[in-house]
């Protein structure tokens, strides 16, 4: 390729509108341009990345037997009524009518697609199964945000895998989260696999993978002497024991004017945040419901839906909290509270001598006893963990790292298979009912991702896995000579396999040099009339900033080494 023949619109000034430093870069080396907020249009050099991204994928999934199929965008609401998830996913699923009238879903993902392709399977013999594909996905983001990162349009690499039994599933998923490594390691991508929840996906085992980046919208939890690792909606720590005191007979009501917080309890009444019963009302499906934590402790909605199995989730209006409870927030409690659902998180268990509301404004109570004052309904871990409590494993203070999600597998376990009536017939002549797994990678997250993880002052600095090109020869000078000396390198390396792109551009050298710099080019070699007399020629390495002196009849072979290295 010609870079005078390629289009790559660089830009000299950041846009003003981009956050993340890959949206940044991407926009400022020519590789995407927005078309509307969360739809973005993939420039030459930016569909050469994704083609080596989706190359290296396809490579790791047939290693493994996965068999790759395209299935449409588009699908019936009935599959995915059948599931339930017509519902589950509401706002963020795109849906539109045909000239019929029928209801018709944009895929956000094809649990639903492969398990109505998979009916088909008619034995056990038939089993098992792996399939993947590459497809657009459609998800309508209420705020899309970093380019590439939080997107309502994106290609996605799903699979599916379908056996006989849990045992076949533990094979696959194992098989899925080698390969998962692999593939991360090629991209160039430090993914950390975390314990994760399965969400609206359902299942049990989930797994996701998370490059640690400033632009990420999820943290995890992550302890540097153990190992131990996990989405901050599935993450434990242990729970220092609380040392009460017995408390009076009965809880005692005070009177606590112009209180709205638990700083406020805290600072005006001596009530520590961690003597203090937080009490959150939220609906759950519909069903009012009261949750408690430790006022020091934040809640996690997922882990509430996870605990509860819920599927939706929402605080209570003000009005709706009047309406129960007799008070606004901040002066609530489920003290002598019958006739609600109480949910309540593991580290309130046993305490006494407590701080809560009395369901009075501006009115609180002391010395609650939760076994003996308080109906709790059930008991769950709910709390955020937060940076330097002890691992649950070891004991050792855990990190707290913001990350970019770019891949997650999980267990499904029957919930597709038996919504869907997917049976096949069992050894034993009676039928049997596959269990599933799915495994998905965000492929322009991935993109992003990558110059998240590798970039400097001047540009991007990609893996040479996925550069769009391996090596750039830039021209420098306009005689005969230098020209032609250029072109020889530019067809050698060609013929050696090398994915190079020759700068022939009317450019001054700065100008060259600080595009490829920009773009990402791994390597540069520079061809001038003084290199080209004296029989060797510059070779920058972009990653180091390093530059060699390579004799002009070596540097074929020395590319060839680094590349391959």
């Amino acid at each position: 390729m010609r870079w005078s023949r390629l289009y790559v619109p660089t830009l000299r000034q950041d846009p003003a509108d981009a956050d993340a430093v890959s949206h940044r870069l991407l926009l400022r080396a020519g590789y995407i341009r927005q078309l509307m907020a969360g739809h973005y249009t993939l420039l030459p050099l930016a569909v050469r990345v994704r083609t080596k991204i989706v190359d290296i994928i396809r490579e790791e999934m047939s290693r493994i037997g996965a068999q790759e199929f395209s299935l449409p965008a588009m699908h019936p609401a009935e599959i995915w009524q059948k599931t339930g998830r017509w519902d589950v996913m509401g706002d963020e699923m795109f849906r539109l009518r045909d000239r019929k009238g029928a209801d018709i879903a944009l895929g956000m993902t094809h649990e639903e697609i492969f398990t109505t392709l998979a009916l088909e399977l008619r034995s056990y013999r038939d089993l098992p199964q792996m399939w993947y594909q590459f497809q657009t996905k459609f998800r309508d983001e209420p705020r899309p945000k970093s380019g590439l990162i939080r997107v309502r349009e994106f290609t996605m690499k799903d699979a599916y895998s379908f056996d006989v039994d849990a045992a076949g599933l533990d094979t696959a998923f194992d098989a899925q989260q080698a390969a998962y490594v692999r593939i991360f390691e090629r991209l160039g991508i430090p993914a950390v696999a975390v314990q994760a929840s399965s969400g609206s996906m359902g299942g049990s085992a989930s797994v996701e993978f998370m490059c640690p980046s400033s632009a990420g919208e999820d943290l995890i939890v992550r302890c540097p002497s153990c190992g131990y690792a996990a989405n901050v909606e599935k993450a434990t720590s242990q729970v220092e024991a609380a040392a009460d005191e017995a408390g009076p007979d009965a809880p005692e009501q005070f009177p606590t004017p112009g209180v709205r917080t638990i700083a406020d309890l805290a600072d005006g009444f001596g009530a520590p945040a961690d003597r203090q019963i937080k009490t959150l009302v939220y609906l759950l499906d519909d069903e009012l419901t009261l949750v408690l934590m430790r006022g020091d402790h934040g809640l996690v909605e997922q882990k509430l839906l996870d605990a509860t199995g819920a599927r939706s989730v929402r605080p209570a209006h003000p009005e709706e909290i009047r309406e129960a409870l007799g008070a606004l927030p901040g002066s609530l409690g489920a003290v002598g509270v019958s006739g609600l659902r109480i949910v309540a998180d593991l580290a309130l268990q046993g305490r006494r001598d407590m701080f809560t509301g009395a369901n009075v404004d501006e009115v609180h109570l002391r010395g609650v006893d939760i076994s003996r004052d308080i109906a709790v309904g059930s008991w769950a871990d709910l709390r955020e963990v937060v940076a330097g409590e002890p691992c649950a494993n070891c004991g050792t203070g855990l990190e707290v790292l913001r990350t970019i999600e770019v891949g997650h597998i999980f267990k499904l376990g029957y919930k597709y298979s038996e919504a869907l009536d997917l049976t096949v017939l069992g050894a034993d002549g009676t039928r049997v009912t596959p269990i599933m797994g799915s495994y998905g990678i965000g492929v322009e997250r991935a993109l992003a991702a990558a110059v998240e993880t590798h970039h400097d002052e001047a540009g991007i600095v990609w893996p040479v896995s996925i550069a769009p090109f391996e090596v750039a020869v830039v021209v420098v000078g306009k005689d005969e000579e230098t020209v032609a000396a250029a072109e020889r390198l530019y067809s050698e390396l060609q013929a050696a396999g090398v994915d190079v792109i020759l700068d022939d551009r009317a450019e001054r050298p700065g100008v060259k040099f600080a595009d490829v710099e920009l773009v990402g080019i791994p390597f540069r070699v520079t061809v001038g009339s003084r290199g080209v007399k004296a029989g060797a020629l510059e070779l920058t390495h972009r990653a180091t900033g390093e530059t060699e002196s390579v004799p002009l009849d070596a540097v074929a072979p020395r590319l060839r080494e680094l590349i391959s290295s």
